[in-house]
């Protein structure tokens, strides 16, 4: 970088991609082989900086090259936005992949371990409507088209969560066809909504030593085998264990079901496969999914997701991974500072200092009382 945009907020905030290894694989994939003006360097650029200005269309994209902080670092004076849209639908998402998992790998060690939430993962999924005219591929009913981005987060500490492993499919697609790739490792938790109740899966996960808690359906038969003891003035309702099924579709494994409230104070009923946590604790656990909810709304609020900036499969699933990738960053800058700022005030200090020396934006998150 120039030292203009290294030491400026915007340069700070990026400075956790590895420019090096961004290379490296711009030249294996040749992605920058017929180029002339627009470099993949120059378009996540770009691209990153409108998701920080929350820019509504590629025109305003390309107006942010007329930005004198942001030509040399860019290596452009102008562009247009149909060079733009070529190059959003041309690069492949597999780099795009390697720079958000390589950050997913900086949060992973920078992240709390004395969070009482580690350990967990959080599975789920967000719709996002499109119309049918223009996203034919993602066809969803008869007269609307649409995506679903099926995610799994974990927490970086108590407050925040950060996406971790993510697939976009059509919005058709049922929760439960994703859970062979979402739900894959051992000595951790899921947890999960009843959108994803299968049986089949759930004895699985007994059989395999996957711990899972997850709200049951409303319909589910249920066959009690033992009940166990409440603490007095708890919020737990019931506690027991169960078989789950009809005589036709039963599960081979018992699970243990405790009936509590959630984080409104409706009652639920939470299936898991663990009874070596007491009851609270589960119920603790399955109402750490609000963070998820949180996150979606962040997501759609306050960055470029809802307003797509290409139609074809590529362009948006490539909107996709520089939606996550600047979140994760807020994340990482987040850990940096050790800040007891929000997110989403953190965004909106580095809107106002995007060009100004970084330490202005580090000295507001450091002394700032969260």
């Amino acid at each position: 970088m120039d030292k203009d945009t290294l030491f400026s907020s915007f340069g700070k905030w990026i400075a956790p991609i590895n420019s090096v290894k961004l290379q490296q694989k711009v030249e294996e994939m040749k992605q920058d082989k017929y180029v002339k003006k627009l470099t993949t360097r120059a378009y996540l650029l770009l691209f990153l900086h409108a998701q920080i200005e929350q820019r509504e269309g590629l025109r305003a994209i390309a107006d942010d090259v007329l930005l004198e902080e942001f030509q040399q670092e860019l290596g452009l004076t102008s562009i247009s936005a149909s060079q733009l849209s070529r190059k959003h639908n041309q690069v492949n998402p597999d780099l795009l992949a390697e720079i958000f998992f390589d950050l997913v790998g900086h949060i992973r060690r920078k992240s709390s371990a004395s969070s009482k939430f580690k350990g967990l993962k959080i599975v789920d999924s967000t719709t996002i409507s499109l119309g049918l005219k223009k996203y034919k591929w993602a066809k969803f009913r008869k007269t609307k088209a649409g995506i679903k981005i099926h995610l799994r987060l974990e927490f970086v500490d108590d407050e925040t969560v950060y996406p971790e492993k993510f697939i976009v499919t059509p919005a058709s697609k049922n929760d439960r066809t994703q859970m062979d790739v979402l739900i894959d490792e051992k000595d951790v938790m899921y947890i999960f909504d009843r959108g994803y109740n299968d049986y089949e899966k759930f004895d699985h996960y007994c059989d395999e030593g996957i711990f899972f808690a997850s709200r049951l359906k409303k319909n589910a038969i249920v066959r009690v085998l033992e009940t166990f003891n409440i603490p007095e003035n708890s919020s737990i309702k019931s506690d027991s264990m169960v078989v789950i099924g009809t005589p036709q579709n039963r599960m081979d494994n018992v699970l243990r079901l405790i009936e509590t409230v959630d984080s409104e104070n409706n009652e639920i009923r939470i299936i898991t496969n663990r009874f070596d946590l007491d009851a609270e604790e589960i119920g603790e656990i399955y109402r750490s999914r609000w963070a998820i909810e949180l996150f979606f709304k962040w997501m759609k609020q306050h960055l470029k997701i809802k307003h797509l900036y290409g139609t074809s499969e590529e362009a948006v699933l490539n909107q996709v991974y520089l939606t996550l990738i600047a979140y994760s960053l807020m994340v990482l800058i987040q850990l940096e500072t050790k800040t007891k700022q929000t997110l989403l005030q953190i965004s909106r200090w580095l809107r106002i200092l995007l060009w100004k020396p970084y330490d202005n934006w580090i000295k507001l998150m450091v002394k700032a009382p969260g």
